[in-house]
């Protein structure tokens, strides 16, 4: 179910064109995770990236998944433009090869104070393992049923909002979250952080849906803010890295 990416030093959970499910740090590396204390513009973000990994003595193929801001939910069409627009710069680094696509990633839409063009929030990149742990980045992903069709055919509880609909789209989202985690053969209890994205009032979902399966384990981030496409309501991705960068 995992593809090895030897270029980067990692392997990664193959989903779609613009990103993958999730990423693992290969033997003798570990995944570091950076966040930018403000957000940067997608070239912007890129650049420093760049010149971030390369000091580290590392080639930017290193480059394995990024966290993105963007200003607004888009439909389906807009969504394809800006990751057509996204991957050039993977292809340029030798990431991309215009249809196989490593990097993880979570892009969500902050409800308050967005962002006025899509920006980088964080980023992470493999090294020379420091640590004895493994490190994974699970990729962001919402209440859309995996398989063809479009959104609003596999969006659970389209367009609902109530208490039952949130705890509904929040099972299936910890339930992807579940299924990404074991192809690298990981379990909640070996996350080190869980985010969740949403707007919505999740609280019954917390107690029932997330909680008791251990997604909790080392307490949650809520970041108000909504999914990138059109009527989602429910995000979330996690992680286990054992060294988180500040710039």
């Amino acid at each position: 179910m995992t593809q090895d990416f030897p270029a980067g030093d990692y392997r990664y959970i193959p989903a779609v064109f613009q990103y993958s499910s999730g990423v693992a740090a290969q033997a003798g590396f570990e995944i570091e995770r950076v966040r930018f204390d403000t957000l940067l513009p997608l070239a912007e973000g890129f650049a420093r990236i760049a010149d971030y990994i390369r000091a580290a003595g590392r080639p930017l193929t290193a480059f394995c998944a990024c966290e993105l801001r963007s200003p607004a939910v888009v439909d389906e069409t807009g969504f394809r433009k800006f990751n057509e627009h996204y991957v050039k710069t993977l292809s340029e680094w030798g990431i991309f090869d215009g249809e196989k696509n490593p990097v993880a990633r979570s892009n969500v839409c902050p409800e308050v104070a967005p962002p006025a063009e899509p920006s980088f929030y964080a980023f992470s990149f493999t090294r020379p393992k420091q640590q004895s742990m493994s490190t994974f980045v699970i990729a962001g992903g919402a209440e859309a049923r995996d398989g063809a069709g479009s959104y609003p055919e596999r969006i659970v509880r389209y367009r609902e909002v109530g208490p039952e609909a949130i705890r509904d789209k929040a099972k299936a989202t910890v339930g992807s979250m579940e299924r990404r985690l074991a192809a690298f053969g990981h379990v909640w209890k070996d996350t080190t952080a869980t985010q969740i994205y949403s707007v919505c009032d999740f609280y019954p979902a917390l107690a029932d849906e997330i909680v008791p399966r251990g997604a909790a384990r080392s307490g949650l981030t809520w970041h108000f803010a909504r999914p990138p496409v059109v009527d989602l309501d429910f995000e979330m991705d996690c992680r286990r890295v054992a060294r988180e960068i500040l710039i």
